[in-house]
């Protein structure tokens, strides 16, 4: 008996835990769609946050930004450092929209100094971050990076080949460093039949920061921005 009023007393609590979890859910998605619908057309840069000022990548990253900046894009990023901090320090510095996505961590994930004070927010949750990427993007750019970044591309390139999301450009840069996983998704994807030819022409890859830059603006060229789903 004393240990069904124990089952029942975890499970009220749980469920109390639960209910109070949506809410924090609820709350970062209408803090970040306030903020998010507020920033001009913007390009969300992906990369390692291990990334060091001397590496690069993270010079490449600067140079793609001021590349966009250029071409009337914002930027924006998950907000830490590494090529995060890369992508929002080329786009201040060229004067241009900065927007930081930070996450919370248990290794602390500070946010870089580069993000415009009126665009930067904190998450809690992963898939609230990637919905706010996402829906606002006009835009992909895949620096190398970890786990991380890895997750980020496939869910992009998932949601466009499922029609979830808007067909937009995704371009990888970092021929040396993407060149073995393309091989594998070549051969054992595509070659399998997992994949279809037409999927690998869902990216794009280059090393030069102003083609990559033209891709995304020769697509939207002439068009209207809006969110992406």
């Amino acid at each position: 008996m004393n240990n069904e009023k124990i089952n029942s007393n975890e499970a009220e609590f749980h469920s109390h835990e639960d209910l109070w979890r949506i809410f924090k859910v609820m709350s970062e998605f209408v803090e970040g769609f306030e903020t998010m619908s507020k920033i001009q057309p913007s390009v969300v840069i992906f990369g390692s946050a291990r990334s060091k000022p001397e590496d690069k990548y993270y010079k490449l990253t600067e140079q793609v930004a001021f590349q966009l900046v250029k071409r009337g894009f914002g930027i924006t990023t998950g907000g830490g450092p590494g090529i995060m901090e890369a992508a929002n320090k080329g786009a201040k510095e060229s004067g241009g929209s900065s927007a930081g996505l930070n996450i919370e961590l248990p290794f602390e994930q500070r946010p870089n100094p580069y993000i415009d004070g009126d665009k930067m927010l904190n998450f809690r949750y992963f898939f609230v971050r990637k919905v706010m990427m996402v829906k606002y993007a006009q835009g992909y750019i895949l620096m190398p990076g970890g786990f991380g970044t890895i997750d980020e591309c496939f869910e992009v390139l998932t949601l466009i080949q499922t029609g979830k999301t808007e067909k937009f450009p995704v371009v990888l840069m970092g021929k040396e460093h993407w060149s073995g996983l393309l091989q594998w998704i070549e051969e054992k994807l595509l070659n399998n039949g997992y994949i279809g030819i037409d999927d690998m022409k869902l990216f794009t890859i280059t090393d030069d920061p102003e083609e990559a830059a033209k891709i995304i603006f020769d697509f939207h060229e002439g068009k209207k921005f809006t969110p992406n789903f």
